[in-house]
């Protein structure tokens, strides 16, 4: 058997696995059959209101309230612009807070490239610029993250400071991370071991074309296997939470966008070898990234502390207070 006939057939039957309840399949969940759509989530944020700006090409949606100094939101993988409800309304009360859907996510654009984090930061600097501002504080979790980091890098006079969120960007050392475990294996029990992750969907997202076909109208499943794989509080999600990230994954479309994000990651790296070290001052908050996050910032910052917070993966949902706390002890 051929190395890409291997391949394709170990992906096939590890999704198989994934969508047919196998070792791990994700754990039965409840969701809120209440409406999901931004107008909907939006009414439950007093003082916050739904907008769109057309930059760089793509349309993005971002939902904006509060007064201060704008405060960028950018989010990650699989969420959406909603990841920061929980903290949006405590943080209005200081800034401009304003949480986007990136390109290809929710409710914004999701065009057939695009995704690498460099022009993925064009869009935000221009959203910046659009928003009447010369710069803005960025906070980014995962994908998110990596967008703020490219922001820093390449466009520095946008960016006060900058927080991140559990995940660094992508360099060289991203070829060298083991995706199977090598002593055990994964069931629906277990939580990410923090000194050896094995991101398999890492892989599984570089696949084109197939994750749509076979996870359209059933993403909810892989989802919920990455909650429950990198989620210390299952309870921090709500069942109207669990609702809204199923159903901005639902549609081919908006999978192989989410997929294209994980597709530049060698682009990503390749980028990233281009960038002098950034200045901008830089706090990262982190749970089971943390050594990541420390390790990245350590090597290309040269203004960068790292808090190890007590959480899994989704830091302003598991700990919105601390989050809080954080940011604005960071930011002020």
């Amino acid at each position: 058997m051929s190395n890409t006939v291997f391949r394709r057939a170990a992906v096939t039957l590890a999704l198989s696995a994934l969508v047919s309840g196998g070792a791990i399949a994700a754990p039965a969940v409840k969701y809120s059959k209440e409406p999901t759509d931004d107008a909907s989530l939006v009414r439950r944020l007093p003082g916050f209101v739904n907008n769109t700006a057309t930059v760089n090409g793509v349309t993005l949606h971002y939902v904006s309230g509060g007064k201060g100094a704008p405060l960028i939101l950018l989010p990650g993988w699989p969420q959406t612009w909603w990841e920061f409800n929980k903290v949006m309304p405590k943080l209005a009360k200081h800034y401009s807070v304003i949480a986007v859907d990136l390109r290809g996510q929710g409710s914004s654009s999701k065009p057939e490239n695009g995704y690498d984090k460099k022009t993925m930061a064009a869009d935000i600097a221009q959203l910046i610029k659009h928003l009447g501002h010369e710069a803005a504080y960025v906070v980014g979790h995962d994908i998110g993250s990596q967008v703020g980091w490219a922001l820093a890098a390449n466009y520095p006079q946008r960016v006060r400071k900058l927080v991140m969120m559990d995940v660094a960007h992508s360099d060289a050392s991203l070829f060298s991370w083991p995706i199977v475990p090598t002593t055990t294996t994964f069931n629906d029990s277990s939580y990410i071991n923090e000194n050896a992750p094995f991101p398999w969907w890492f892989a599984f997202h570089q696949v084109k074309g197939l994750p749509e076909k076979l996870l359209a109208g059933r993403h909810h499943l892989e989802q919920e296997w990455i909650f429950s794989y990198l989620m210390k509080d299952q309870s921090a999600l709500s069942p109207l939470d669990r609702a809204v990230y199923r159903n901005a994954y639902a549609s081919p479309q908006a999978i192989r966008a989410g997929n294209a994000w994980y597709q530049t990651f060698t682009q990503d790296i390749a980028d990233q070898k281009t960038y002098a070290k950034v200045s901008v001052p830089i706090l990262g908050l982190a749970g089971p990234g943390y050594g990541w996050v420390k390790g990245f910032l350590e090597t290309y910052a040269t203004d960068a502390r790292v808090t190890k917070m007590d959480t899994g993966h989704f830091i302003a949902e598991e700990a919105p207070d601390q989050t809080v706390e954080h940011l604005t002890e960071f930011l002020k």
